[in-house]
């Protein structure tokens, strides 16, 4: 049970009707290797349900779709493998909408996971840039995290982000996996080492 189905000390103990002191003293007396708490992370994560749906059967729009949401991620998403989940930053509209599009139509993503973060300056006015970002992302202004304010730049900056920029950021480390695997795919059919 321990090994075979992954299953924890304390549920070994349950379903063989033992305490918990039982199953540790009869690992230790006959030495059997106990797992790290990495290992203990990474079962639970395994056993973790995704919360998404990645679409299958992909007609020609869709994989266009695909290549270009992951393409955009591969540049502007936030890819280490520490982070909690997909992390998508950029102040272009377009490239926002597209990668969103992504998410919903290819990732079929659980929109209640999705959350938008906002970066501006400060003599701009969040409230306005939320609701522009909100009609470009048909994401609830409810969605919108605390925005950041910069209040120290320099003003021949401000027309490179008129609009601020938004990170779109979807919590779930297994899509983060995904789109990274995705990636990875794309690097060694397309970029291959000479």
């Amino acid at each position: 049970m321990y090994y075979g189905n992954l299953l924890p000390m304390r549920e070994v103990a349950k379903n063989l009707g033992v305490s918990i002191d039982a199953v540790t003293y009869f690992m230790r007396k006959y030495e059997l290797k106990r797992r790290s708490f990495t290992e203990i992370s990474q079962i639970l994560f395994s056993k973790k349900p995704i919360s998404f749906r990645l679409k299958k059967n992909l007609n020609q729009s869709d994989e266009i779709l695909k290549v270009l949401g992951v393409t955009l991620y591969w540049g502007e998403g936030y890819k280490s493998k520490k982070a909690k989940g997909v992390d998508f930053a950029n102040s272009d509209p377009n490239m926002i909408k597209v990668f969103v599009n992504f998410l919903r139509k290819i990732c079929d993503i659980d929109e209640s996971r999705l959350r938008v973060y906002l970066y501006c300056y400060a003599n701009q006015n969040p409230r306005k840039l939320l609701d522009f970002w909100s009609k470009v992302t048909k994401i609830s202004p409810t969605k919108f995290t605390k925005p950041y304010v910069r209040r120290d730049f320099r003003k021949e900056k401000i027309d490179k982000m008129k609009n601020g920029l938004i990170h779109v950021r979807y919590c779930d480390k297994k899509l983060l996996i995904q789109i990274l695997n995705w990636i990875e795919e794309y690097k060694n059919k397309y970029a291959p080492i000479v």
